[in-house]
């Protein structure tokens, strides 16, 4: 079998790695000191992203999309995953499940996206619904020509710019009939209840919005009644790969600037990558991101060969836990190297180590991950993670 890249591949590789180091790095440090970018910063970026043609990859050119496959997809991520901040984000790209929007949806909201002139958020976690969406309180009653929208969103990223949320609720609050709403945030009874802090600077924010009798119109329901986990479920599967493969790039940067340290770095009369301690550290964080990337690369390829839709989400859980946990592993290391150097704001590898935390949480958790995984297991075998 043929493992290399294609032409093709390598030329949307290089294009995305020169759009990180000429274009997002430059905000690196804008985002760290004032925990996010400008609307000014992010309109220049904004503009970028339509320029050098990044915009909507996950979605059909018809739409206002580039079109990419997943693999296509995952090889601009990797790179993405370079730069702190998370200012990747600002490479938009509408929820992957708004492909089954209807026409008229498409017009509204789709397309205006795809180009940069409308952004969208997804609304699921709650304060007692997390990894579980059956667990969630929100619903919407039915009414005369639409639904009635009450509950309240945790952790909506991307919340602060976003000008319409996908809010994920229960139709008439029965967990068996969930369903996903387009919800402009303009629309009464949308309020803002506050915008907490994490650990990570992020170039957005994550708000939490409560929705106060908020009326929707039935052509606001994307896709069907009772659709609304599978909708998710592909919003997560799409997630988790993306944040897996921006694992990979931030693992290989801080890496990368480990190595440069260690060279130049010179105690005892001798660079300190002489020493074994050392040695052994950058070996083992470079066999990591070989073992991790050679798993994302071989599922992504799998899902753009046609593979089980519900073995997507079985195969993508296995990388999203070892890619998470593997950024953790490799940027720990990477701050030990550069000693007290590397607990300094003021280098890549101390951000990344920071920003990199959540991925071992958000769009599904470890633990949650190896639930799913354990459960493939009992239902199909060993052999679905360790056959070829």
């Amino acid at each position: 079998m043929d493992l290399t890249l294609s032409k093709a591949h390598q030329d949307i590789q290089h294009k995305a790695r020169e759009f990180v180091d000429q274009v997002l790095v430059n905000y690196e440090l804008e985002c760290e000191v004032n925990d996010g970018l400008s609307r000014e910063s992010l309109e220049t970026i904004n503009q970028a992203v339509m320029g050098w043609e990044l915009n909507a990859l996950n979605h059909s050119k018809e739409n206002g999309g580039q079109g990419y496959s997943i693999f296509e997809q995952m090889l601009v991520d990797e790179q993405l995953g370079r730069v702190t901040g998370a200012i990747w984000d600002t490479v938009f790209r509408p929820s992957y499940p708004m492909k089954n929007a209807t026409p008229a949806q498409k017009e509204e909201y789709l397309i205006p996206t795809c180009q940069g002139r409308r952004r969208d958020c997804y609304a699921i976690t709650e304060a007692d619904a997390g990894s579980d969406p059956t667990q969630c309180l929100t619903r919407a009653d039915r009414i005369d020509g639409g639904y009635r929208i009450n509950g309240e969103k945790w952790f909506v990223t991307v919340g602060d710019v976003a000008d319409y949320i996908l809010v994920h609720a229960h139709v008439d609050g029965d967990p068996a009939n969930p369903a996903v709403f387009f919800v402009d945030k303009n629309l009464p009874g949308v309020e803002l209840k506050r915008t907490p802090l994490y650990t990570h600077h992020f170039c957005y924010k994550h708000p939490e919005y409560i929705f106060n009798n908020v009326e929707v119109g039935a052509d606001k329901l994307l896709g069907k009644e009772g659709q609304g986990y599978e909708l998710t479920k592909d919003w997560f599967v799409e997630a988790r790969l993306g944040i897996a493969a921006r694992c990979i790039g931030g693992a290989t940067r801080a890496l990368e600037d480990a190595n440069e340290f260690a060279a130049n770095r010179i105690q005892f009369g001798q660079p300190i990558r002489n020493f074994q301690a050392i040695e052994f550290m950058l070996a083992d964080m470079a066999v990591e991101i070989m073992a991790a990337k050679s798993m994302l690369y071989r599922v992504c390829a799998e899902i753009d060969a046609g593979q089980d839709r519900k073995l997507n989400h079985a195969k993508v859980a296995a990388v999203k836990l070892y890619c998470s946990e593997m950024v953790g592993r490799v940027c720990d290391k990477a701050v030990q190297i550069l000693g007290g150097r590397g607990y300094m704001r003021e280098n890549a590898v101390e951000r990344l180590w920071r920003d990199t935390r959540v991925d071992r949480i958000w769009e599904g958790t470890s633990e949650i991950q190896r639930v799913i995984i354990g459960g493939q297991i009992k239902k199909r075998g060993l052999e679905i993670y360790t056959g070829w």
